[in-house]
């Protein structure tokens, strides 16, 4: 069994989703260019904000190379029409054990935790190929827009083999470097939900809080994306899965935070995504801010699986965006996805947490992943969201 394999259908039992025994033959999306020429998965994309790198897109995705699991860099200077494959972050040796997923890239908006405006951080989940598992989130720092990094550490380890998930980052409105991420560490019962922390230096990383939580037994959130807004507040995008038996096991919710420390009640609050037309997504949201020419500007959301109101496949599914012009709580609008990945089904490839980000003049770029020559491989595309 190769490398990449194992890692699917690990990746597959950690996230509780269902596999059938082999990987799909060669499924190419009918749409977008590929991003690399081996294994890209769970990609995410950013446009750097300061210094002579400013305005540059940047991307990374999880890879595999005989030395074991690999981040790889991209970056675009042609507003993502092209992406040139920069560098390989050696994640899994910096953590000292086998394993690597879920990552994310993110550029500091301002000076944060000892470390100036325009500072890249990549962190994501590293060990859970190690047995016992023993998942940690680990941090990479670079202050060359992307060229090279170095290991910052690890913000926590797991005391169990209950994994840790799907870190993002954002600052908070008192300035403090915060980092969102789904755990399943508490001793009984093992439910997941969300959690952050945050950090002085980059290196220690305390006060943790849950921020989304459910009853023992009744879901488990996972995939917290948090964006800052123009007017200041924070929107939170998440999933809750575990609902064994309901049409809306995964499906995707919202919450706000006007400060983004506090969230509301944990247990409470979660507004599901729904489309005017009653249809809604499953399972690994991700989602953008784009500007319109308002003062709100639009909130540009995908997910993996989109659902008619019965909970049947949707005629758009794996082709399609949420749009919202303004207002997260709100009905919002169906639009043609840049890159359409044909029957996205539970898995974590085809169309699995895609990542957005504005680009042009009302044109959103999008990266996906879904399987190509027996790999699950990124493809991007950009298309006008009118």
């Amino acid at each position: 069994m190769t490398p990449r394999l194992t890692l699917i259908i690990l990746l597959s039992v950690v996230l509780g989703i269902g596999l059938t025994p082999s990987v799909p033959a060669a499924a190419v999306p009918t749409t977008g260019e590929p991003l690399y020429d081996s294994t890209s998965m769970y990609p995410r994309v950013i446009r750097l904000q300061h210094g002579d790198a400013k305005g540059q897109i940047l991307a990374s995705a999880t890879t595999f190379t005989e030395r074991g699991g690999e981040v790889a860099i991209f970056r675009s200077t042609d507003d993502g029409k092209s992406f040139q494959h920069v560098t390989l972050i050696p994640a899994a040796q910096g953590f000292g054990k086998p394993g690597l997923c879920c990552g994310s890239i993110y550029e500091l908006p301002q000076d944060a935790a000892g470390m100036p405006a325009g500072t890249v951080l990549w962190a994501g989940t590293m060990g859970q190929e190690a047995r016992p598992m023993r998942t940690g989130l680990d941090v990479w720092r670079s202050d060359d827009a992307g060229s090279t990094w170095r290991r910052l550490g690890t913000i926590m380890t797991s005391p169990h083999d209950g994994g840790t998930w799907e870190p993002e980052f954002s600052v908070d409105r008192k300035g403090r470097l915060a980092v969102y991420f789904a755990e399943e560490t508490a001793t009984a019962p093992r439910d997941q939900r969300l959690a952050r922390m945050t950090t002085d230096d980059g290196v220690t990383w305390t006060d943790k809080r849950y921020v989304v939580d459910s009853e023992p037994g009744a879901g488990r959130p996972g995939m917290p994306n948090v964006r800052r807004l123009p007017n200041g507040s924070y929107l939170m995008v998440y999933e809750i899965c575990g609902v064994p038996g309901s049409q809306y096991d995964c499906a995707v919710y919202t919450r706000s935070s006007r400060d983004g420390i506090h969230w509301g009640d944990p247990l409470g609050g979660h507004r599901r995504v729904v489309a005017e037309s009653g249809n809604y997504f499953v399972a690994a949201p991700t989602f953008t801010w784009a500007p319109d020419g308002t003062r709100d500007g639009r909130l540009i959301l995908v997910g993996q699986q989109l659902k008619n109101p019965d909970g049947t496949p949707a005629a758009g599914n794996g082709s399609t965006l949420f749009v919202s012009d303004g207002h997260p709580a709100k009905p919002w609008r169906e639009v043609t996805a840049p890159v359409a990945v044909p029957d996205p089904f539970r898995h974590p490839c085809p169309n699995y947490s895609s990542t957005l980000l504005p680009v042009g003049r009302g044109e959103i770029l999008e990266i996906a992943t879904d399987f190509a020559e027996n790999q699950c491989r990124a493809f991007f595309g950009t298309a006008t969201v009118a």
